[in-house]
């Protein structure tokens, strides 16, 4: 089109609401009990914008942040899309030795912290040159209150870096997934279409901002949109239930440990008249975890989503989640869906590699083509290494990783289905299972069981649970009762260092 005047390119939502809902709330701080409007979020981006230019972050700059979930944060990752760097929000839960190669294959310029992680910091940065380092509650204070206004937004490109986000893992050198603007407004546009959300929608954030979730789920799609997000320094399952209903939540995300943790309180099943439904993602939800919420009165949905694509790849209604128990649904607007088994597609219902592709596509790992290419096929579709089966009417249901699914005596062992079993068991509060090594038929399971508070388990009758529910070569060979399961920085199980745990004989 000729003629057309060069508008530039709007890195955020902020300034469009700012003019046409300015005294809308957009973000609640439940720790500090603050809650701040559209105006006041757009002010405070550009307060932080104008701090970390006078500190030299510009275009392809890199902000490190070491902090919990706070409005600071929140600041600082639409401040650095003003001026066309991104936010790199650090792992708090790592050790010193854990967080250094992510700072060094990072390289930022800036590290915004708080207090109670600065020794963590300099354990990670050791004696040699790192990043500015500016405390979130002494130091940032008195810069912002010398810093100018900023007036003028970079002109970003949709795929500038907007977040670096390090996926986690058990092995191997870190890996940074660098998120686009173009994935996060995608992610954004599809999510309100996919699960119907407005400006009236109010969501918790507490998946901490070091993942994709804190983020993504909920909180950039409802800036899009006008709404509010409510953040939670942390998960405590009674003040999480509380502010669901204070704050009149209205959707709310979950993982399924989180969901065992709310069902063991006292106000599990309080009425909350405002919530349109609980969505459980990270892991698959077992069956009876998800029956014991829809009896507590709650609508209840699977979802589905990775850091290098999404979060929100699946949608499902109401309806169809209680009919199609486990599936997530149908794929998001925009998003290419692929089952790979071995080389064709799978057939409905038999399992395959699920194969992404879509404007929600990350941009690659930082500064490493190698893992970039070999996350991705030559056609462009990203390789999840997640299997998943699809129903003759589309619905997708997610049956695990296929690096942890075990072959034993020849035949394929999910565990999630395993797990799903052992869950359903009178006194279990958790289930892990993996496979380990055995001289006779290569593989077989391992259950790493949680118990409910009070509620005595025993092995054998674990085992029998089992037998009068799964094929003999699923049920699990051993069974090592656990206070708690060894997490990944994710919350996700350890497999890796449960797989070491032997049992006691």
């Amino acid at each position: 089109m000729t003629g057309a005047p060069a508008f530039p390119a709007r890195p955020d939502p902020l300034r469009f609401w700012r003019h046409q809902a300015p005294g809308r709330v957009a973000l609640v701080d439940r720790s500090r009990g603050e809650r701040f409007t559209y105006a006041e979020m757009d002010a405070g981006a550009d307060r932080w914008a104008s701090l970390l230019r006078g500190l030299g972050i510009g275009r392809g700059g890199l902000v490190a942040v070491l902090a919990g979930n706070r409005r600071e944060v929140v600041d600082a990752f639409h401040a650095c899309g003003r001026l066309g760097a991104a936010l790199l929000p650090l792992n708090w839960r790592l050790s010193a030795a854990e967080l250094a190669p992510v700072l060094a294959d990072a390289r930022p310029t800036v590290l915004l912290g708080e207090g109670r992680f600065r020794a963590l910091a300099e354990g990670a940065l050791g004696s040699g040159d790192g990043p500015r380092w500016i405390d979130l509650d002494d130091e940032a204070p008195r810069l912002l209150a010398r810093a100018g206004e900023q007036v003028a937004d970079v002109d970003v490109d949709p795929e500038d870096a907007a977040l670096i986000l390090y996926t986690s893992g058990s092995t191997g050198r870190p890996k940074g997934a660098v998120l686009p603007h173009r994935q996060i407004h995608w992610n954004a546009a599809a999510t309100v279409t996919g699960w119907e959300l407005g400006h009236r929608d109010v969501a918790p954030v507490s998946t901490p901002f070091f993942h994709t979730g804190g983020w993504n789920v909920f909180a950039t799609p409802l800036w899009q949109r006008g709404g509010t997000a409510v953040l939670f320094d942390g998960f405590d399952a009674d003040a999480f239930l509380d502010g669901l209903a204070e704050e009149a939540c209205t959707v709310a995300m979950v993982v399924p440990t989180q969901l065992v943790m709310m069902a063991e309180r006292p106000s599990w099943g309080r009425p909350l008249p405002a919530l349109r439904f609980l969505i459980s993602g990270g892991a698959p939800c077992p069956a009876a975890l998800a029956g014991r919420t829809r009896d507590a009165g709650y609508r209840f949905r699977e979802g589905y989503g990775l850091t290098e694509c999404g979060p929100n790849c699946f949608a499902i209604s109401d309806e169809e989640a209680e009919r199609r128990p486990g599936s997530v649904g149908l794929p998001m607007p925009f998003l290419g869906m692929r089952l790979d088994a071995g080389g064709r597609e799978a057939d409905p219902g038999e399992a395959g590699e699920l194969l992404l592709r879509g404007p929600q596509m990350f941009a690659g790992y930082l500064r490493d083509p190698e893992r970039t290419a070999e996350a991705m096929t030559a056609d462009g579709w990203l390789r999840t290494g997640d299997l998943a089966r699809r129903d003759a009417d589309g619905y997708f249901t997610i049956c695990g990783r296929r690096k942890e699914m075990y072959i034993s005596g020849g035949e394929n062992v999910f565990p999630g289905e395993v797990e799903a079993v052992l869950a359903d068991c009178p006194g279990v509060a958790e289930a892990v299972v993996v496979g380990v090594p055995d001289a006779r038929w290569g593989e077989v399971g391992r259950a790493f069981v949680v118990a409910r508070p009070d509620a005595p388990l025993a092995e054998g009758a674990l085992l029998e649970h089992a037998r009068a529910r799964l094929a003999r070569y699923k049920v699990p060979r051993s069974v090592v009762i656990l206070p708690q399961i060894p997490r990944l920085g994710s919350g996700k199980p350890d497999r890796h260092a449960l797989a070491l745990v032997e049992p006691d004989r």
